[in-house]
């Protein structure tokens, strides 16, 4: 993703004096950067016969840069892709993503790269290894999606997916990663285990962090940098960061938010040729508001230096995430798709749900419907109403199924000779 930079000319449009403004992003993002030739024009990009005029005369500003906002780069496909990797970060509602890329799977009968065995991750926390992948020696690079668990390594996952694979993952504000990740964790990590909470965690990271227990830590330090594939303790130093952050976007076309979660499913849909069915969702492996512990200012702004590798990360994404939505959709019809997708979400609430929102894992009439539980977090999940129809049954399934059951199911659906990947209970989503 490449920027521009203040009113520099491009080498090859010298002579052909055309200029290219750095955008002015307000705190909305909505003032949007031009392409001055010459004079200004004052007309906008909108039909393809002036996109190939612009080719043919100014390959440089098409190829390069971005045209009134417009970039040639990020167009939506004319088909819907079905070539994906997910890299599934660490407490980033990155479950529910996976949700929607399984029900994508199953509903265009495509082959995804799971877990061999009884495994449920990738690897993790070791670096990604093809090997780590069901069928990989046999099938090679015949998957179609890629989203559980895993530390990121791309020479070996570019040996599972196609060279056409979209690749994205999702980012969120350290700051309540933090406490999500210390509430998740408290009895796995040995830093946490050490400390009362969050707050006092936060207060003296280095009493209750040692870094010989590497692997065993990672959820307590730049928990999003880890899982890219790069160290966690590493010095944070300008060039090294920069370094980092060049490499992640190279081999990332997309980098949604959690903190603009709905955003993000429209920029997915979007930038995959999707439906709006196909990215409407319930939240997954959510948890009760009681177990959410509420941080001192002193914590917060701690949390931005002790993860400053994952604040770097986050900041920079941020800001490429609200340009990406200037140069595809704008934030009029951003709005515009956030309102449809609501409206569907709640329609279908409306017809799968008998709670309006998500419960207690000891109101959950059918056991095979709870989701996993860790650390002091109470998971919620979700009771489907009686008495539907077949197909509205297995519509509604689709989008409650915890990830653990569905990835079993789609696992013994894929591989019907190989033993079932075990969990408490088994579950049949399909007709």
């Amino acid at each position: 993703m490449q920027q521009a930079k203040g009113t520099d000319l491009h080498p090859a449009c010298r002579k052909q004096n055309v200029y290219v403004d750095k955008p002015s992003i307000t705190k909305s993002g909505r003032k949007f950067g031009v392409v001055r030739i010459g004079r200004t024009l004052h007309f906008i990009l909108d039909s393809l016969d002036f996109c190939l005029f612009c080719r043919k005369h100014f390959p440089c500003a098409l190829n390069s840069y971005r045209v009134w906002g417009f970039s040639t780069k990020h167009l939506r496909p004319s088909h819907p892709q079905t070539n994906a990797m997910f890299l599934k970060t660490h407490k980033t509602a990155s479950s529910t993503i996976m949700n929607i890329l399984f029900r994508f799977a199953e509903k265009h009968n495509l082959t995804l790269a799971l877990p061999a065995g009884q495994n449920y991750h990738l690897g993790y926390p070791h670096h990604f290894m093809a090997q780590f992948v069901e069928g990989f020696k046999t099938m090679g690079q015949s998957y179609n999606i890629m989203c559980n668990h895993m530390r990121f390594n791309l020479p070996e996952v570019r040996k599972v997916m196609p060279n056409t694979t979209t690749y994205f993952s999702i980012l969120r504000n350290p700051v309540s990663l933090m406490e999500s990740s210390y509430a998740y964790n408290k009895f796995f990590t040995p830093a946490f285990r050490r400390s009362k909470d969050v707050n006092e965690f936060l207060a003296s990271p280095w009493t209750y962090y040692n870094m010989s227990e590497y692997t065993n830590n990672v959820h307590a330090r730049n928990y999003m940098w880890f899982d890219f594939g790069y160290d966690n303790n590493a010095m944070d130093t300008e060039d090294y960061v920069q370094r980092v952050i060049a490499e992640i976007e190279q081999a990332f076309q997309l980098m949604l938010l959690t903190d603009y979660f709905d955003e993000s499913m429209v920029l997915l849909k979007d930038t995959l040729g999707w439906e709006l069915d196909d990215v409407v969702y319930f939240k997954l492996n959510s948890r009760s508001q009681d177990t959410i512990e509420s941080m001192t200012p002193e914590s917060k702004e701690k949390v931005k230096e002790w993860c400053s590798l994952d604040w770097k990360l986050y900041q920079h994404f941020n800001r490429t995430f609200w340009r990406r939505i200037q140069e595809t959709i704008g934030l009029e019809k951003l709005d515009q798709e956030v309102n449809l997708l609501r409206m569907r979400q709640k329609e279908l609430m409306e017809l799968c749900l008998l709670d309006p929102v998500p419960i207690d894992k000891t109101k959950i009439k059918d056991k095979k419907l709870q989701p996993f539980q860790s650390g002091r977090a109470n998971i919620l999940g979700y009771n489907l109403k009686e008495d539907m129809a077949n197909e509205t049954l297995r519509t509604c399934l689709r989008l409650i199924t915890p990830e653990l059951q569905y990835m079993s199911y789609l696992y013994a659906r894929q591989f019907p000779e190989k033993k079932r990947k075990s969990t408490a209970f088994s579950l049949r989503i399909g007709a």
